[in-house]
């Protein structure tokens, strides 16, 4: 980032200090340094620092992670000490030394090295001839290892549970008293025979069948005026998914629901009826709103029963991709597909870089058994509350198999929602040129080139793509798993959709090969960042706590020795499935009064600006990444693990990375009680919310 340009070495704050308040892992992202044979004396630690890029999480675009070591030594001697030596030098590498990276030259002190982009990995440090050497030939001095290396494959515990085949028990098609039969098993990735007996302790739901039931249309953009009126149904559908049939949920009959297209300022009434077999509300996610049109229930509004109806008055202060979702029952109504979008157009004819066309895609996942059918939700309380429901069909803008058209030289601007229930993407066209320009509500201060795009669950992205070649051209999400019981990486690719490339070319546009700078987010944000360091701090810590029987508790403790910072796939599907929202309890705390969830009572009143450090406790039972969402305000990212970001944007979610900090600038204009809660939608009914009060 450009911001380790401008700061000096020694203001680069580090992972691996210590200090009072709120900070990141220094168990994940701190590396001790111990001296190798026959040396005594140098020591040194190195702090794995935030990746240059726009988003919380740093990956490449396979999903290997990235990160920027920053290493402090002392009692380094001459290094002719050791031998014909002239200086020190950095290396990483792999614990089977079959890949070495040169870090650069060292000494005692601070010093920022060059990237590093492994799953896991050894820094080691030797006395080399000289700072030009290609090949570590020196002798070793000091030597550490990742938090990633600590995973080993099983010893014990492959004589006291054995392992499985990936492959459930014949009969796992046969529904148990609760109405549960077998969820699929990643293929290929071993599991214990622990997983294929777990069962939720609480009954199967699926929607009623009806053989009269419509079949979901694809939706419908709808461009709105000033004082319009929209009717909003929600009610069950019937989709056809790969030749199968599935009884879902819909928003007028469609698949997603309406896209909204409005001007900035716009006031709409939405009149919202409700045709489920179950209660619901309307949020419309990012919108700074009135307060009674939240859509959070018990809080704002009561819930709607079915057959009843409720009118939401909205107004869009902010131009910026939104979209709108139930806010009862999330992990089960938002997952059967009550979701659509809404874009607020800016007034400014170049609120947006140029590009040829638009379209918006809102992304997926369904869990989809072995048997071709829908896996059931939880009827009195969320299934898979330990780690969040995993699809293994992915959707985008309802298909399974979308499908897009490009010409030659095109560019495209993608507006991506995740709309999962869990799953982080990390999107890319692979052969195609690609900026990200925007997200939540608005444009990034800085466009940026991007090899991928790391979204979470509920974040949205603005990302400008320019297709070169003719053509097929997927949309892939691209990640590095893993195999808990074998405490290895392995690769997943998923295609969402694929572009096809052809025709005539399209005729060149002025400005995609130039990053611009937005002057309004920059002077907006700059103005709301003024007198920083003077603002008041508060703190926050997500945790949790669980129960789980015997034998998972045990492989979960073996498996806490090391977090992903990013959960990116299901691969304990059996345990993660049989957690439920009574076994298994999310919690926001606030370290400076012990107070948990609902009993925090923040008061602040309108004009009010907080720094907000938001931190992920990594000595839980089960430590992953958490998508924050604040209801009703805006705020934008000041650091992540302690590095400042150059590049803020105005957002309304932010993606938390296991056992790191992010430090949010939270402005609040919206007067209202207003929730915090984490995005991944069973650990949200699972309890991690809390409300916050902002007085007029």
């Amino acid at each position: 980032m450009l911001f380790l340009a401008l700061m000096s070495v020694a203001q680069i704050a580090s992972p691996c200090e210590t200090g009072p308040g709120v900070r990141p892992s220094r168990d994940l992202y701190c590396i001790e340094l111990f001296p190798a044979n026959g040396i005594s004396g140098p020591h040194g630690v190195v702090g794995l620092l935030q990746a240059p890029g726009p988003f919380t999480v740093s990956v490449t675009a396979g999903g290997t992670p990235r990160v920027r070591p920053v290493i402090d030594l002392s009692g380094l001697p001459a290094p002719s000490t050791y031998g014909t030596y002239g200086t020190f030098v950095a290396w990483a590498t792999t614990p089977v030394l079959d890949t070495i990276i040169k870090l650069g030259e060292v000494r005692n002190g601070r010093t920022l090295l060059r990237e590093v982009a492994l799953d896991r990995y050894l820094i080691i440090i030797s006395a080399e001839r000289n700072a030009a050497v290609k090949e570590r030939t020196g002798r070793l001095v000091l030597r550490g290892e990742s938090a990633s290396n600590r995973m080993r494959p099983p010893d014990f515990l492959d004589f006291a549970l054995g392992t499985g085949t990936g492959e459930a028990p014949e009969h796992h098609h046969e529904p148990d008293s609760l109405g549960w039969t077998m969820v699929p098993m990643p293929p290929g990735v071993p599991m214990p025979p622990i997983e294929h007996t777990m069962r939720p302790s609480v009954r199967a739901y699926l929607p009623p069948d009806d053989p009269s039931l419509p079949l979901a249309k694809p939706r419908e953009v709808r461009v709105l005026k000033d004082r319009d009126t929209l009717t909003l149904e929600a009610g069950m559908v019937r989709r056809s998914l790969a030749g199968r049939s599935y009884v879902m949920f819909g928003f007028n009959g469609q698949y997603p629901g309406p896209l909204l297209v409005v001007k900035q300022a716009t006031v709409l009434t939405v009149v919202f009826r409700n045709r489920l077999d179950q209660p619901s509300t309307v949020h419309w996610h990012g919108i700074r709103l009135d307060n009674r049109f939240d859509g959070v229930p018990d809080m704002t509004q009561d819930p709607v029963a079915p057959g009843g109806t409720f009118t939401y008055e909205l107004k869009f202060p902010d131009a910026g991709i939104y979209w709108y979702h139930p806010h009862v029952r999330e992990d089960l109504q938002q997952d059967l597909g009550l979701y659509g979008n809404i874009l607020v157009r800016s007034p400014r004819p170049d609120a947006w870089s140029p590009a040829h066309r638009e379209e918006i895609l809102m992304l997926d996942d369904l869990l989809v058994g072995d048997d071709g059918k829908l896996v059931p939700w939880g009827k009195e309380a969320p299934t898979h509350a330990l780690m969040g429901r995993f699809g293994n069909v992915f959707l985008a803008n309802g298909e399974p198999a979308w499908r897009g058209t490009a010409k030659p030289g095109e560019v495209i601007r993608y507006y991506f929602t995740n709309a999962s229930n869990t799953r982080t993407f990390n999107l890319s066209f692979p052969g195609a040129r690609m900026k990200v320009v925007g997200s939540d509500l608005g444009t990034f201060s800085r466009e940026s080139w991007v090899e991928s795009v790391v979204i979470g669950p509920a974040e949205r992205y603005v990302v400008q793509v320019q297709f070169t070649r003719p053509g097929r051209v997927a949309l892939v999400n691209r990640i590095r798993a893993i195999d808990h019981m074998f405490g290895r990486y392995f690769s997943e690719t998923d295609t969402l959709g694929i572009v096809t490339v052809g025709g005539a070319p399209a005729s060149p546009i002025r400005g995609f090969t130039t990053l611009r700078a937005d002057t309004v987010t920059a002077r907006e944000i700059r103005e709301a960042g003024a007198g920083l360091e003077s603002l008041p701090q508060r703190e926050l810590v997500l945790t949790m706590q669980a129960t789980m029987p015997y034998y998972a508790d045990r492989l979960m403790r073996k498996d806490s020795v090391f977090f992903n910072p990013v959960e990116w796939s299901g691969t304990m599907p059996g345990m993660n499935w049989a957690s439920t929202a009574r076994t298994v309890r999310w919690i926001v705390r606030d370290p400076a009064t012990g107070k948990e969830d609902m009993a925090i009572d923040w008061r602040f009143k309108v004009g009010d600006r907080i720094r907000l450090r938001l931190g992920n406790d990594r000595t839980v039972f089960h430590g992953m990444q958490h998508p924050v969402h604040i209801h009703g305000q805006r705020f934008f990212v000041l650091a992540v693990n302690g590095v400042p970001n150059d590049n803020p944007v105005w957002k309304d979610t932010v993606l938390l990375p296991a056992g790191g900090t992010v430090d949010l600038l939270l402005e609040l204009t919206n007067p209202g009680r207003w929730m915090l809660h984490c995005h991944i939608a069973e650990h949200l009914e699972a309890g991690m919310m809390m409300a916050f009060e902002v007085s007029p």
